[in-house]
């Protein structure tokens, strides 16, 4: 199992998250992820840098570590935008990118509202995430459909993603690996290396083929952790 963490993204400056990801990668941890949120989730008084350009400059500073959106949202910008943005990362990082792409839900509506972009219907999101995720996936770029739902887990299948599931318990993974689809999990980890080692453990066990620890204390406590599992 792989191992990546979610990185200081709601900040005004993106040097804290740079540097992360630089500390990430001398430590062996797989991969860097982040969000496609307008604000922190309830917190529209506070900064959020924008994806794209983070990903671009995060490509730029390091060299091997994998670089994930958790996930990329559909409908903030055209699909064709997002399938270009997608593209150009992986290409600006010499192929390292993993591509969440997920379809918000009514916990992201009010960035929509604040911003005057349109919260389509469930299934037009839908429709739009499949085109999205199948003309990123021929390109060669991995792709992880968010969220658990029985509708994602069949979006997932119909393009050949894996399905990334956060802050849910390794019962929740199990049948999922079991059933054959590739899952990748996504939520905190815990402060010390005896509870991330634990947490990761489990996932692990159940089939998950990555893990995504929401941004820790310690960069080196889920370093410590991942080669406890690997």
């Amino acid at each position: 199992m792989k191992v990546g963490v979610t990185l200081p993204q709601f900040r005004d400056s993106a040097d804290e998250a740079l540097d992360a990801a630089r500390r990430a990668e001398e430590l062996g941890i797989d991969g860097v992820f982040v969000f496609d949120h307008l604000w922190p989730m309830g917190q529209p008084g506070r900064p959020a840098l924008s994806s794209g350009p983070l990903l671009g400059a995060l490509a730029a500073v390091t060299s091997t570590i994998h670089l994930g959106t958790l996930v990329a949202r559909i409908g903030l910008v055209p699909d064709d935008v997002l399938i270009e943005v997608l593209c150009g990362v992986d290409s600006l990082s010499g192929g390292r990118l993993v591509a969440g792409i997920g379809t918000g839900d009514s916990l992201s509506r009010e960035e929509n509202d604040a911003y005057g972009i349109p919260f389509e219907a469930a299934d037009i999101r839908r429709a739009r995430l499949v085109t999205v995720a199948t003309a990123v996936a021929a390109t060669g770029i991995p792709v992880w459909i968010g969220g658990g739902r029985p509708e994602m887990v069949a979006l997932a299948r119909t393009t050949g993603a894996a399905v990334n599931v956060w802050q849910v318990g390794a019962d929740r993974v199990a049948p999922l690996a079991a059933a054959g689809v590739d899952v990748t999990w996504g939520g905190p980890v815990g402060d010390t290396v005896e509870a991330a080692t634990a947490t990761l453990s489990e996932v692990a066990a159940v089939g998950a083929t990555w893990a995504v620890c929401a941004w820790p204390d310690s960069l080196e406590v889920v370093a410590e952790a991942a080669a406890a599992v690997r």
